[in-house]
């Protein structure tokens, strides 16, 4: 079988773009980001963990979807380790939203933020929301000095008002607690290549296999309260395979935050990703058998408000997976 003329054009390009030399620094996700002049993998030295630490994380799933509407639940996951013990899992509250024939706007209502009414309403912002309720009520309870480690990075949806995070971010200041989000995959580029790759093989050659890293990549343009953020990107661990996008308030020393976070990376499983994290990540999932119990669960208060079975399988029925069964 011949390969599709259009796929060949393609693969050239990508190959241009993943092997070019461009120096340009951008952002396609269109974060506010002004780049440094200066990137470079720079050497790290671990340090002591902090004695509290914090990890958030949010997960999200449609439980029923009839197209026109739709019933999706978010929730957002807290992690606490005190002097190395994990002593606090909180799976978090399941919030259920309805989205579609305008029901999105009681949806928009309940996030009890000043947010444009006429915003757009999806499972970005609906989960981004309480993960922040969540980071908010990390800082109020952590000890000073403590860490809070975010999933992703510090910007917060676009459509969330931005004095939102300079007051958190202000609120983290006084209270001598750090932010720091991590990227599990990032979309920061270099021309047309990921720019994380790039600066792991950089490091490769010039620090050595298994150096620990980080390098300086951007600050915010916008002043989110407290100086704004600064991005880094750093090797957390020496037999990481992947660095990150990491995020931080700009007030912070990035080689010590760098250096305690990695104290945190040293997994065996996930080698250079901190570890609360991933148990953040595993609590918020919501993997298939949640879904199927919560639609249980929605099927059985559809059966009590007397909503017909035919009425509930001509709503919800997954026409697709009917055929391809077929």
């Amino acid at each position: 079988m011949g390969v599709e003329p259009s796929l060949q054009q393609a693969a050239a390009r990508l190959a241009e773009l993943l092997t070019g030399r461009v120096a340009a620094l951008s952002d396609p996700a269109g974060r506010d980001l002004v780049f440094e002049d200066d990137v470079r993998p720079r050497p790290l030295e671990r340090r002591p963990a902090p004695a509290d630490v914090w990890a958030v994380d949010g997960g999200q799933c449609v439980v029923a979807d009839a197209r026109c509407v739709r019933l999706l639940v978010t929730r957002a996951a807290r992690v606490r380790y005190a002097a190395g013990e994990r002593v606090l899992e909180d799976e978090g509250d399941m919030r259920a939203h309805l989205l579609g024939v305008g029901e999105e706007r009681a949806s928009l209502a309940a996030l009890g933020l000043a947010i444009d009414p006429q915003a757009s309403v999806d499972a970005n912002l609906l989960r981004d929301r309480w993960e922040w309720d969540a980071v908010e009520r990390c800082i109020d309870e952590a000890q000073p000095g403590a860490l809070v480690l975010v999933d992703g990075d510090l910007v917060p949806d676009w459509r969330i008002p931005s004095t939102f995070m300079g007051d958190l971010l202000e609120r983290s200041a006084e209270r001598n607690v750090t932010i720091a989000g991590v990227t599990k995959h990032s979309s920061l580029a270099r021309g047309g290549a990921p720019l994380v790759g790039q600066l792991e093989l950089e490091a490769g050659v010039i620090l050595g296999a298994r150096a620990m890293w980080w390098s300086p990549v951007a600050r915010t343009r916008s002043d989110f309260g407290a100086g704004g953020l600064q991005v880094v990107v750093a090797r957390l661990d020496p037999d990481a395979r992947f660095a990150f996008r990491v995020d931080l308030p700009a007030s912070v020393d990035p080689r010590a935050a760098l250096g305690a976070i990695s104290a945190l990376s040293d997994d065996a499983a996930f080698p250079g990703y901190p570890y609360p994290l991933s148990v953040a990540d595993q609590l918020a999932a919501c993997p298939p058998w949640l879904r199927q119990e919560l639609w249980l669960e929605l099927d059985e208060l559809f059966h009590r408000a007397g909503v017909p079975i035919e009425v509930r399988e001509r709503a919800f029925t997954d026409r697709h997976k009917l055929m391809e069964r077929a």
